[in-house]
């Protein structure tokens, strides 16, 4: 039985205090017997962030920081960037990569994606893969050759054995911040063709252990539904993952 993860993204908002505040609730409450948490603040609170959770708990498997993006760089003249060793050295475990706001935004493509997981594979960093398709790709009946097209670009020229340490995240891109969700059958039907295609692409173990997780307004009344299907492993929650009560809420939701 593949143990749930549960991941909060808090993307760009709250200030230093606010962040100490809420990862110092959730890391006091959060009740980890069934599921993995692990919180992603924006990068400028990394090291307040895991100095509150570390006055309260464990830092380890259950209970983990991740970054919302890395370099797939190691050094040099890239200003702003962070490289793998950096995170590494403040004791963070997760990364983020090919969040849809990136793809959409930054103008990631599923190269650069590619290009940074193998940076971080190479690394004690675990990497979050995410995938989606916009409203417009649903429409036209194209979901599952995007998500599919996606996982292929990202994990491009990676072995087996390095791509066991990857979760992945089907977060539709129609969904994040806009209060609309995948139904739970929706969610199902892409989760289980991209362990179909881990498969394909590796192996049936790996993909019987993978954790995909469903991101795209995950909610305290709609997780439990979510994640009672077969092969959804999680959740990656947005904005819901700001309130301490919501994301505790979810957290609980989590399969036994």
């Amino acid at each position: 039985m593949r143990r749930h993860l549960i991941a909060g993204n808090w993307k760009m908002n709250l200030n230093g205090e606010q962040a100490v505040d809420l990862a110092t609730a959730v890391a006091s409450l959060a009740k980890t017997e069934h599921a993995d948490v692990v919180i992603c603040p924006p990068a400028v609170y990394l090291d307040q962030v895991l100095e509150a959770v570390r006055a309260v708990r464990l830092i380890g498997k259950d209970f983990s920081i991740g970054a919302q993006n890395v370099s797939d760089q190691p050094n040099g003249a890239l200003t702003g960037e962070i490289s793998v060793a950096m995170l590494e050295d403040l004791g963070v475990s997760y990364v983020i990569l090919g969040h849809s706001e990136r793809r959409q935004y930054l103008h990631e493509t599923d190269a650069v994606v590619n290009a940074k997981l193998r940076a971080v594979l190479g690394s004690s960093l675990i990497p979050i893969v995410c995938v989606g398709e916009t409203l417009t790709e649903r429409e036209q009946g194209e979901t599952l050759a995007v998500v599919r097209r996606q996982v292929a670009g990202a994990f491009s020229g990676i072995p087996a054995e390095l791509a066991q340490k990857a979760e992945l995240a089907y977060e539709p891109v129609w969904a994040i911040g806009t209060g609309k969700t995948a139904t739970p059958e929706q969610a199902q039907e892409v989760h289980g063709d991209l362990r179909k295609l881990m498969g394909e692409q590796y192996n049936d173990q790996l993909a019987a252990t993978v954790r995909i997780l469903y991101g795209g307004s995950v909610k305290a009344d709609n997780a439990a539904d979510l994640m009672s299907k077969p092969d959804i492993d999680g959740a990656l929650v947005g904005g819901a993952s700001l309130q301490a009560e919501t994301f505790l809420k979810i957290i609980a939701a989590a399969r036994p």
